[in-house]
This record gives C-alpha cells, structure tokens and sequence, in this order.
C-alpha cells in the first residue's frame, strides 16, 4: 500500500470510498508541497488541477480589476480549492497561497472528467463529496443538490458556473 493511499484513507473527503474506488483514485491523485508565501496558482491561470489540504492553509485571493486583492477564503485541512478545474471553466477565477506550509493531494480536471466517464458510480461519489465542501464554504448546504448538477455539468459540458 502507498503512502498516497494512506494518507487519502485519513480524509474525511474519503471516508467511506470502497477499497477498488481508492484504487482508481490514487494513480489520479498526485502529492505536493507548498511552502508559506508560496503561490499555487494565479487569477486566470488555466485550470489544471483541483486541491485537497492534507495539512497546511491556503488563503484564495481575488483581485478586481480596479481594485486591489482580496482574501475570499482560507481553506485549511480536508479543504478543497481550486474547483474551476472541476467545473471546466478554463481558467481559475481566483488565486491560491499557501499561508502555512503544508502537503497537498491535486487531481487534473481532465482526470475527473474520465473518471466520471469511466466508472460513474465512484465518479458520482467523488462529485458528491466534492459538492459538499463547496456548497459547506458557500454556506448553503440547502442547495447540495444543484451544487453537484454544476459539477457535473461542468465536467461533461465544460460549462462555466454562474459568479463562478
């Protein structure tokens, strides 16, 4: 057993995925260190991966166009970022630093799509979860629902989320 699949076993993103859907997850998921200060990505870069915090914080920042740059969120462990690469939106909408060093599990859109495409029902657990900690920092956990139709959506159709 990997050490990758330890750690995503500790996960409550996890809890709770049978033995083979972790082992279709695990060649997808791929571990990184980000140290503090450290940027992940930036505004309207192209949305490669979404993230996982195994341990660690990261602030997503947005900067207006005629304003200056805002933290929006502070995602810590067993947070998720970087869901415009979920959605297919094709370029992040926000900015992500790491604000205390940490590890990260990342997976590639991409990988998702055919995930979902591949072997539904694990795909459609993953959206689920995924679906719950966006609709939890939205703090609608009333609208889970919808939440996992747009990532759905988003992974087939590539269509981009409203105020996304």
């Amino acid at each position: 057993m990997t050490k990758k699949i330890e750690v995503m076993r500790q996960m409550k993103i996890f809890s709770g995925f049978e033995p083979y859907q972790m082992e279709l997850l695990e060649p997808l998921m791929e571990m990184c260190v980000y140290q503090d200060g450290e940027e992940i990505f930036q505004q309207g870069d192209p949305a490669e991966h979404l993230y996982i915090v195994i341990e660690g914080r990261v602030a997503i920042v947005y900067k207006p166009e005629d304003g200056t740059e805002i933290t929006v969120a502070k995602i810590k462990k067993d947070g998720v970022f970087g869901w415009s690469a979920a959605f297919g939106t094709g370029a992040y909408t926000s900015g992500a630093v790491c604000r205390e060093a940490g590890q990260f599990l990342r997976i590639r859109g991409e990988d998702l799509k055919m995930l979902r495409l591949n072997h539904p029902k694990t795909g459609i657990l993953v959206l689920d979860r995924l679906a719950k900690v966006v609709a939890s920092r939205l703090r609608q956990t009333h609208h889970h629902e919808q939440v996992v139709a747009m990532l759905e959506d988003g992974l087939i159709n590539g269509v981009k989320p409203i105020g996304g």
